[in-house]
């Protein structure tokens, strides 16, 4: 994730203040992820030392359903917004990708729904399991993004009638 970011940025960071807004909000998620799994970035892959503190759980949900309703609601305005003042509508292509990114807000919510309130108390059996299909879902997410972002970075660098 953090390698496909990073290529993200290069490729897309500065073309617009959408994007730009986008892709600090993604690192943020995926920042947040990669010290829930204990992760850290270019270090050797092991496995989990310890299980999250309910706390770092509760952090996490809270990104993730920021980063969701980041992207729902701010992130589209801001397209819409900049789409309007150009005359542009969204196509086909751009809406059934727009689609498919929110198809992946119900496992996503229901990974928060499960986890934002344990407790010490709480069995975390199944939370390695379900951090890796999280991760999972976040990948094919941001992948998609990415071909979305492709999507209105063509739009916004060509308006109609340009």
């Amino acid at each position: 994730m953090l390698k496909q970011l990073k290529k993200t940025q290069e490729q897309w960071g500065g073309s617009s203040t959408v994007i730009d807004h986008w892709l600090a909000k993604r690192q943020e998620l995926v920042v947040a992820y990669c010290k829930l799994v204990t992760i850290e970035p270019n270090a050797a892959k092991g496995p989990i030392a310890k299980l999250p503190t309910p706390a770092e759980l509760q952090v996490f949900c809270q990104d993730l359903v920021d980063y969701i309703s980041e992207g729902h609601f701010k992130i589209y305005d801001m397209v819409m917004d900049k789409w309007h003042a150009t005359g542009f509508q969204a196509t086909t292509e751009i809406n059934n990708t727009y689609h498919q990114i929110s198809d992946s807000n119900n496992p996503l919510l229901d990974f928060t729904d499960r986890y934002a309130d344990v407790t010490d108390d709480d069995d975390l059996e199944e939370l390695d399991n379900d951090l890796s299909k999280i991760g999972e879902v976040l990948e094919n997410r941001f992948y998609t993004e990415d071909y979305l972002i492709q999507l209105i970075a063509d739009s916004l660098a060509y308006p109609p009638g340009a």
